[in-house]
């Protein structure tokens, strides 16, 4: 059996448009949801160094219709301290967090968020009020200051990231398939000014 050039072409033509069909609702989700750092600084107060930063959450629609349907969403914000070395690899001095569990509980009619780390709990009437809790972190206390500073260079680094293995097991699969579960975001790096 003999295939035509032209059916060739038609088929490689049906074949892209249907890879563009595909790929359009994921296209059109590029830049509408994810978490993004702002604004991060880190400050010496007396003889400890502080962290504040701004974080901006954007939700995508399957991650708000699983926190209305009462799944709780786990956010953590990983917080680092780097040493420069020239030789080898930078050696991290500080590594820590933040972590946050936000729920709709649809009885209450209320959206509660909980600091895992110190277990303080939060009451909120709108998601955005929620939100706005997980989206400043204000004087975290990182690390003393170090006795001497002058030869050496650190940077510091901010990072959120939705922990989509805390998810219930049925959800899992697709949220590691459904780029709308992509929601952490990139490392923010900045030197450490003394």
């Amino acid at each position: 059996m003999r295939v035509s050039a032209s059916s060739k072409s038609s088929f490689c033509y049906s074949l892209l448009y249907c890879l563009f069909a595909w790929l359009l609702p994921v296209l059109s989700y590029a830049d509408a949801f994810g978490v993004e750092v702002k604004n991060a600084e880190m400050t010496l107060q007396g003889n400890s160094y502080v962290v504040s930063a701004d974080i901006d959450y954007q939700l995508s629609a399957r991650a708000m219709e699983a926190l209305q349907n009462g799944v709780p969403l786990y956010w953590d914000t990983h917080i680092k301290v780097q040493q420069h070395r020239d030789y080898f690899w930078d050696k991290t001095l500080i590594n820590t967090g933040i972590r946050y569990r936000i729920q709709y509980h649809a009885l209450l009619n209320m959206y509660r968020v909980r600091n895992e780390g110190s277990g303080e709990l939060y009451n909120f009437s709108t998601l955005s009020s929620a939100l706005d809790l997980m989206s400043t972190i204000h004087n975290f206390h990182l690390m003393d200051k170090p006795a001497d500073t002058s030869k050496e260079r650190y940077a510091v680094g901010i990072k959120v990231t939705l922990d989509r293995d805390a998810l219930p097991l049925p959800l899992r699969p697709v949220a590691y398939t459904n780029p709308q579960w992509y929601l952490s975001s990139d490392w923010t790096l900045w030197p450490l000014t003394k």
